[in-house]
């Protein structure tokens, strides 16, 4: 029975991703900053709470752990670019610090999840693969790059058995709004607010979303065929426009009452047009591939935040 420790493991994909690993048998260690009560993990889970920055503190946090997946990460694109010195600074070191830590321990496979939906920047082609050319336009995808990198230079000269995976746009239940990531999260939260949703430009930004418990199979499938030293996109491969989101919104939306008020906006510099991930080299190793459907996935999140967030809104 294998044991696996999540690094930031009671966050949005973190507490799925618990939950799946949890159905496949494995005992599961989260770590957190969070008191254990904030956290609302299930009752199996064990829990370290502490600074991952803390080198003794990672070293105790990983003694008998067989895995580890390292979804920590303190900033999004928007806050990257308010303050890229902080960026680096709030991640670079700590997740350095695991890889220096964990290559010096017993581990089978560390995940570190990277971001598919930054690190390529503006795409030459679509959907884009793994050996598409990285020239991320963001702070945070620039540190996530960065990150890779140290991984992959870990696993070269330490033999840290580790894979990065790169995930699309996550979307789903307990994701949060209004913290400059995950449009739908946001949009869904304004719709029920009644307050508008903007779009930038005529149909905004052509993204590729995937629901977050498939996002967490995806991790499962790396710790159990990925290859170290790979990368692997996790995605829907198929690319749909903001509008196109708040159509598919608005169907749930009308039956609550509810009418989304959008308004479109100039063009951001710094949003690439279109991210679309091929996720053929995951599929190809482990027969992994996104299950949910996109309308059930976004009915599945409608409900979720319309039950746990219209009181709260109103």
């Amino acid at each position: 029975m294998s044991r696996c420790c999540v690094i930031g493991g009671a966050g949005f994909i973190g507490s799925h991703l618990v939950n799946e690993l949890l159905d496949s048998g494995r005992v599961v260690r989260v770590v957190g900053r969070r008191d254990l009560e904030l956290a609302s993990l299930p009752e199996k889970v064990e829990y370290f709470q502490g600074d991952i920055r803390n080198r003794e503190f990672i070293s105790d946090a990983l003694k008998g752990v067989d895995e580890v997946v390292d979804l920590a990460y303190s900033s999004v694109p928007k806050t990257s670019y308010e303050n890229p010195v902080l960026d680096i600074t709030d991640n670079l070191p700590s997740s350095v610090g695991l890889f220096d830590v964990a290559s010096t321990l017993p581990i089978r496979k560390l995940v570190f999840v990277s971001s598919g939906g930054t690190v390529y920047g503006e795409p030459q082609n679509l959907p884009i693969s793994e050996t598409h050319p990285t020239n991320p336009i963001s702070p945070y995808g620039i540190t996530k790059l960065a990150l890779e990198k140290y991984a992959q230079m870990y696993c070269r000269l330490r033999g840290l058995p580790v894979v990065c995976v790169r995930p699309s746009n996550p979307f789903g239940e307990r994701q949060k709004p209004f913290v400059g990531q995950g449009f739908i999260a946001t949009a869904i939260a304004s719709i029920l607010a009644g307050h508008e949703v903007k779009i930038f430009g005529d149909q905004g930004t052509i993204r590729d979303y995937i629901y977050v418990k498939d996002v967490a199979k995806a991790l499962v499938a790396a710790l159990d065929f990925g290859i170290p030293g790979e990368c692997y996109n996790a995605g829907s491969a198929v690319g749909r426009s903001n509008l196109e989101i708040i159509e598919q919104i608005s169907i749930h939306a009308k039956l609550c009452g509810l009418k989304p008020l959008v308004t479109h906006v100039s063009p951001r510099s710094f949003d690439v047009s279109a991210n679309v991930l091929d996720t053929s080299k995951l599929h190809a190793i482990s027969g992994w591939q996104s299950e949910l459907g996109f309308a059930a996935g976004i009915e599945c999140t409608w409900s979720w935040f319309y039950k746990n967030y219209k009181n709260r809104l109103d």
